[in-house]
């Protein structure tokens, strides 16, 4: 018989830790409230200045505007790490709920004018299903035209720049620092948090972060980016990385 993970291992059965947190704990849903709500501040300071060009704003979708919980819930109690099959599998139902405060703040935003554009890494095979989900909650701007997905590469600063070159982007709204800027791509750990204190200001200003504790570029940093180790190898490096007493 083959011999899944051990049950203490945090990959894969941690994800499914994180995803409970998300799916049943109030204290995440008041955390995107009040990233909501702060955005909801900035963005009615933001519209009264004066611009050259229409103003917008740049969202990440994935743990962002929608939640892929049931996701990570199915895979990680499968034993199961992320694979672009199962994503696609998942993606493809289109039933993914909202993530709390999100529609309501750019149907807010829309009213007053402002565009929105949602730049994310899923992949293109992937646009007719995620305008769907989209459309389903009535998300403001759900159409091919505002929809900017992967191409090449996972980099999104060439999508952000291709919207600035139209708009004057005000806010730009994510759960994983790369939605923000360059500056956080493929960085260490080290340097990833030597970026977050540098930005400081422009958290809870022009950047908004959402909470994802199931997956993203934290992660990723702690085993240096290197997906293709087996998940007891990657599950070795992240045990190494906690602080015990």
């Amino acid at each position: 018989m083959v011999q899944g993970p051990p049950r203490t291992a945090l990959l894969p059965y941690g994800a499914a830790w994180a995803a409970l947190w998300q799916q049943r704990s109030s204290e995440y849903k008041a955390l995107c409230f009040q990233a909501y709500n702060t955005a909801t501040l900035r963005l009615n300071e933001y519209v009264q200045q004066s611009t050259d060009k229409p103003f917008a704003i740049v969202t990440d979708i994935d743990e962002t505007v929608l939640d892929n919980s049931p996701y990570t819930v199915h895979t990680a109690l499968q034993g199961q790490a992320y694979s672009d099959r199962t994503w696609q599998e998942w993606t493809a139902k289109a039933a993914c709920d909202t993530v709390p405060g999100a529609l309501s703040f750019l149907k807010y935003a829309a009213a007053k004018g402002v565009q929105v554009f949602y730049i994310t890494n899923r992949a293109e095979s992937e646009r007719a299903a995620t305008l769907q989900n989209l459309q389903r909650w009535n998300f403001p701007d759900a159409d091919d035209q505002h929809l900017l997905l992967r191409a090449s590469s996972s980099s999104k600063e060439t999508r952000r720049l291709q919207v600035a070159q139209t708009h004057n982007i005000i806010m730009l709204l994510g759960d994983n620092l790369g939605d923000f800027s360059a500056l956080f791509e493929k960085q260490s750990y080290a340097q990833r948090e030597v970026n977050t204190e540098n930005a400081a200001a422009a958290f809870g200003s022009r950047f908004i972060v959402l909470p994802n504790p199931m997956y993203g570029d934290w992660l990723g940093t702690l085993i240096n980016f290197q997906y293709q180790l087996s998940q007891s190898q990657q599950d070795s490096i992240l045990k190494k990385q906690l602080r015990d007493y």
